[in-house]
C-alpha cells in the first residue's frame, strides 16, 4: 500500500512543479537514494528534476552539501538544522546552467535496526526549502529498517505536496 502512495504523491509533487515552473532538488541519507527515485519513476519528472545527492557519510553532507561541520560534531547528523542545511545547500550545489533548483528536499535520520548516537530508530527529520523558507519536520516512525526508509520517502513527498498548495 505504501508504494502505491508514494508513487501517487510523486505524481502529485512532480505535476504541481511542473505546473509552477519550478525545480527539485534532493539531498538524502537514510533513505539512500529511494526520494529521488520516487520522483525520477514519474514520466516528465525530466522537466523538474535537477537530481540527488545521498550523503550517507555524515563527513560527505559537510564536504559536498555544506552542512556546518561544527554543527555536525556537536549534534550529529540526526538534527533539524542539519535537515535544513542539506535541503537548502543542495538546490545550489546541483545548480544547472548557474541556476540553483527552486526546491530542497532532504531526510536525514536512524532507520534502524538499533539506535545511532542517542537516537532510536524510526527518528527522522525532513528538510523543505522553498525560496527563502527553510523548515525542518521531525517524525517518529515505526517499523523495520525497510518500513522506516518506505515511510520517510512517503511522508517527504507528502509534506512537501503540502507546503507546495499552502504557498
Amino acid at each position: 500500500m505504501t508504494g502505491q502512495r508514494t508513487a501517487d504523491v510523486a505524481a502529485e509533487v512532480v505535476a504541481i512543479l511542473i505546473e509552477r515552473g519550478l525545480t527539485i532538488a534532493v539531498a538524502e541519507s537514510l533513505t539512500g537514494g529511494l526520494l529521488v527515485s520516487a520522483l525520477v519513476d514519474v514520466p516528465g519528472a525530466s522537466a523538474t528534476v535537477f537530481g540527488g545527492v545521498v550523503a550517507y557519510n555524515t563527513a560527505v553532507k559537510h564536504s559536498v552539501l555544506g552542512v556546518d561541520a561544527d554543527l555536525l560534531t556537536e549534534h550529529g547528523p540526526v538534527d533539524p538544522e542539519v535537515a535544513r542545511q542539506m535541503a537548502d545547500r543542495v538546490r545550489t550545489v546541483l545548480a544547472v546552467d548557474g541556476a540553483a533548483a527552486d526546491v530542497g528536499l532532504s531526510t536525514t535520520g536512524v532507520a534502524g535496526p538499533g539506535p545511532q548516537d542517542g537516537h532510536p530508530a524510526g527518528t527522522v527529520y525532513l528538510g523543505i526549502a522553498i525560496g527563502e523558507d527553510v523548515s525542518s519536520l521531525r517524525l517518529e516512525l515505526g517499523g523495520d529498517r525497510g518500513a522506516i526508509r518506505d515511510e520517510t520517502v512517503s511522508e517527504s513527498l507528502t509534506r512537501l505536496r503540502i507546503a507546495l498548495e499552502t504557498r
